[in-house]
């Protein structure tokens, strides 16, 4: 094939610049805006919040049940009675008499109660919760198939679950079990009333009342209570009736508020006062949601426990607790959150005078350490902080043989932790908790009380205060490495100190504080310790620093992180470490001293080596110094500054070899050739772009992009087009020949292996193109300062335009030889769209007054249309482009040319 001579546009950028602007336009959304309708309808659900009697800061049931189920675990085996199932007198037609009604009912109940049911012993846990798992499905299934006095005997029996303590440790994740599905039941036939009240008119409002149900519902709902009231046992009776107490709105207006006290009033009934106080529990919780207003039945429902509560200390307790060999502090901590819960319900908004009436009703009772602690934990913080001493008072008084002072301790603390005590009370109240605290001879008591008091001293004291407190969890932790027993609780006292202590500085000057990291000697959770703490420093952090306390702390604890990556860590954790580690090197300055800066960058390498992200923040850093001293330079280096920035090009060009990533390498090689340049190290750049030409041919076909193999190609045609914008503007060598970095370039693309079905190698001849024609130019584009490119060097000489179109000549041939082995029917689609890719270069860069590349052009139109594969709509306006510039005075030439490019339409 002929070569095509080429020649090219020569430009006026500035012009071209200014003709392209876009025309400043005004806009007007007026009231519109995208996120409008969000607002709106947050702000429409803020209202409801706003509106509904339980507020947000009213901490839900559903928050406790996965603490209980956690803490109160057995691996006793434990038995369950599972209902069988009977299908008698499951259809009663609607003509029976209504007393045929009720004795079929009570049969069906007596059915139940005689025998229908099977009991599984020695399950596990597990199997156990498996178990109530299944009843709570085969409750959905059964009122799903309407067999709903078969529901109505899943849930009875259950409910009976209740009454059994034979595993008494394991009691309150039961009842957590067992109301699960008494909820279920309960929200079941609420909804199935609800929905009888719905016809073809209207639906019931929300907050109906009474006269707006029909008779037809009214009556289920009766039949429902009516079917309950036949329960023989008190303890399924009560339940059942509880988990459906809701359903009172269908009949009375008063109707919730006459059951509540008399429900109060059955669990006086219940003998056992573990069972007793968690049915309060429940009537609480169902008396929240329906009725949270009814306050008076929470107060009352509350004295009944405590009229009762000496139940705990009388002989029936104590001789179960014997046969089943628990302690009576163990004992103890069952009642906690059934108790905790009834107080929070009680406490919720309530006046003053009704929290200080609680206070004086436990102080009757003897300052009685589990209602007290009860009282702590679910009164409102500011209230416990501001009688604080009245608290520690009553604490000293309680007897500690059930349940240990300690941990009254503790329920103080996480108040204190949460509301801020009289400022002239805050130093006794540390001074009388620690008293208690330090003499505690269990480690795990010990640190359980010491954690939480560890915040409230960081909250109201200095560093001083907080050094003393460390001393004094090191002196206790390290006998027999106690602390190895308690990394949650250490975890947590380091989380604690970083929380109020943003001054690093000032933490690292905290004389225990590394000491106490010591004792994480367990390498995952040291490491995590680690993290912790260069999480905050990021965070916290406003200003870079030079501190030599802080540096030498933070490279021990990041030298710690690194040093744990091996072979089989995870890359989303490197990715996590070397993250952290790079926020530090971020950090770090060392202001207008560049040489200390280097120097740290230099020692940083060797330490964090095993971390590829790092070593390329590190080159980065460098080639951000480099460029900082440039600034302060304004590009005039001095000897001195001359020789620092060739040694900081020195660092990437060492460093940069010992990366994996193909791609990162032919970045950092790129960009620190740039840097090179900016700051006039001519032949260094000339040693990275040489470097990045030499390892293209490195490349493989599939790279690993976020675990998934891909193909390069495009990444690399990314980069080497990046790498053509930079080639622009360097120099020539003076002992290379002319545009060596390009003809060597333009070998290695030539010999690089390309996908049979990929045209990137044309479309980097393309781009080569457009470098080539831009280099043709009396001015380039643009330069760098202080930097002589090939248009000053070369002043247009003849012998370098004539060595710039050979390489446009070569370049052309390989185009058109591969537009000619597209002709296949199977590829003409990407001939069409190469040949319009390589007009439209020709428009752009060519100079179009040549004959013969006015025919190339010609040819290349004809070219994209001829198997009717070209885009129509694409044609029509690259031709109303080529009219539109046709009219500028310069380019009056490209009259006659839009006159030689018919559009042809599909046939």
């Amino acid at each position: 094939m002929a070569a095509f001579p080429w020649h090219s546009r020569q430009r006026n950028y500035k012009t071209e610049l200014e003709s392209c602007r876009l025309e400043a336009v005004p806009l007007d959304f007026g009231d519109y805006h995208p996120l409008k309708p969000i607002t709106d309808s947050s702000r429409k659900k803020r209202d409801r919040d706003d509106n509904s009697t339980v507020g947000s800061d009213f901490e839900p049931w559903s928050c406790k049940r996965g603490d209980i189920l956690a803490r109160y675990t057995t691996t006793e085996k434990l038995s369950i009675n599972l209902f069988m199932g009977s299908e008698k007198g499951k259809t009663a037609t609607s003509s029976s008499a209504v007393s045929e009604k009720v004795r079929t009912r009570l049969e069906e109940l007596d059915d139940l109660e005689e025998g229908s049911q099977r009991e599984l012993l020695n399950l596990t846990q597990q199997d156990y919760m498996n178990r109530i798992e299944e009843l709570n499905q085969s409750l959905k299934d059964a009122w799903a198939s309407d067999q709903k006095v078969k529901a109505l005997k899943i849930v009875i029996q259950c409910s009976k679950l209740l009454s059994d303590t034979s595993v008494i440790q394991f009691y309150p994740s039961k009842f957590v079990l067992i109301t699960d599905i008494l909820d279920t039941f309960g929200k079941l036939v609420y909804e199935r009333i609800f929905s009888m009240c719905v016809d073809n008119r209207s639906a019931l409002p929300d907050h109906f009342s009474p006269e707006n149900v029909n008779d037809t519902a009214k009556e289920t709902c009766l039949n429902w209570f009516f079917k309950i009231a036949s329960i023989r046992e008190l303890i399924p009776r009560f339940y059942v009736e509880a988990a459906i107490l809701n359903c009172n709105k269908f009949l009375s207006k008063t109707g919730i508020s006459e059951c509540l006290p008399r429900l109060t009033c059955m669990i006086r009934g219940i003998g056992d006062p573990l069972v007793s106080v968690y049915a309060r529990a429940y009537l609480c919780r169902v008396g929240m949601e329906v009725a949270p207003h009814l306050k008076e039945n929470l107060n009352k429902n509350f004295f009944d426990f405590l009229l009762t509560f000496k139940q705990i200390h009388g002989d029936t307790v104590q001789n179960q607790l014997v046969v089943q060999g628990v302690e009576i502090p163990l004992y103890l901590t069952l009642y906690s959150p059934a108790i905790d819960w009834i107080l929070q319900c009680i406490a919720y908004h309530a006046p003053e005078v009704l929290l200080t009436e609680m206070m004086e009703r436990c102080k009757k009772l003897g300052n009685n350490a589990l209602l007290l602690n009860s009282v702590m934990s679910a009164f409102r913080a500011e209230f416990i902080a501001t009688r604080s001493m009245d608290f520690i008072g009553m604490i000293k008084e309680c007897d500690e043989s059930g349940f240990p002072k300690h941990l009254l301790f503790r329920s103080l603390g996480l108040n204190l932790a949460l509301a801020d005590p009289p400022e002239s009370d805050r130093l006794q109240i540390l001074n009388e908790a620690w008293k208690v605290i330090t003499k505690l001879k269990n480690p795990q008591d010990y640190i359980n009380c010491a954690e939480v008091w560890v915040e409230y001293t960081c909250r109201h004291f200095t560093k001083r205060e907080v050094n003393t407190v460390l001393a004094d969890v090191i002196k206790h932790m390290t006998p027999d490495r106690a602390f190895e027993d308690a990394y949650p609780q250490l975890h947590s006292i380091i989380k604690t100190i970083i929380t109020y202590f943003h001054d690093f500085s000032v933490l690292f000057s905290v004389e225990k504080f590394l000491p106490f990291l010591d004792m994480f000697q367990k390498e995952n959770v040291r490491v995590e310790v680690c993290k912790c703490i260069m999480e905050a420093f990021i965070k916290h952090q406003q200003e870079p620093t030079k501190d030599p306390v802080i540096l030498n702390a933070l490279l021990h604890v990041c030298k710690t992180m690194h040093d744990s990556v091996n072979a089989l860590t995870l890359e989303d954790e490197k990715r996590m470490l070397a993250v952290l580690i790079n926020g530090f090197i971020k950090m770090v300055s060392f202001g207008r001293d560049f040489e200390q800066q280097l120097s740290f960058y230099v020692e940083t390498r060797s330490m964090f080596c095993n971390l590829e992200p790092v070593l390329v923040q590190l080159i980065h850093s460098v080639n951000q110094l480099t460029m900082e001293t440039r600034r302060v330079m304004k590009g005039n280096h001095s000897r001195k500054t001359a020789a620092f920035v060739r040694a900081c090009v020195a660092f990437c060009f060492i460093t940069i070899p010992s990366l994996t990533g193909i791609f990162t390498r032919l970045n950092l090689y790129l960009h620190s050739g740039q840097v090179a340049l900016a700051n006039q190290c001519l032949s260094q750049a000339d040693a990275f772009f040489r470097a990045a030409v030499s390892l293209v041919p490195e490349v493989p076909k599939m790279i690993n992009i976020d675990g998934k193999m891909r193909p390069s190609e495009s990444f690399l045609l990314e980069f080497l087009c990046n790498l053509f914008s930079t080639l622009l503007i360097v120099p020539d060598h003076p002992e290379q020949g002319v545009l060596f970095l390009v003809r060597g370039l333009l070998n290695v693309i030539q010999d690089y292996t390309w996908e049979d079905n990929s045209d990137d190698k044309i479309r980097i001849y393309t781009n080569v193109l457009h470098l080539l024609s831009a280099m043709s130019q009396e001015t380039y584009l643009y330069h760098v300062d202080k930097v002589d490119s090939n248009d000053n060097l070369y002043g247009g000489d003849s012998k370098f335009l004539a060595e710039n179109n050979k390489l446009c000549e070569t370049v052309i041939t390989q185009i058109l030889e591969h537009l000619k082995t597209l002709g296949k029917d199977e590829t003409l689609k990407r001939q069409s769209v190469l040949a319009l890719s390589f007009f439209n270069s020709i428009l752009a860069h060519g100079d179009l007054r040549n004959n013969k590349l006015n025919q190339l052009s010609v040819n290349l139109w004809n070219l994209a249309q001829r198997h009717g594969c070209a885009d129509t709509r694409t044609m029509v306006k690259t031709l109303e482009y080529i009219k539109k510039r046709s009219k500028q005075p310069e380019m009056s030439h490209l009259t006659e040319l839009a006159l030689r490019l018919p559009l042809q339409t599909r046939t």
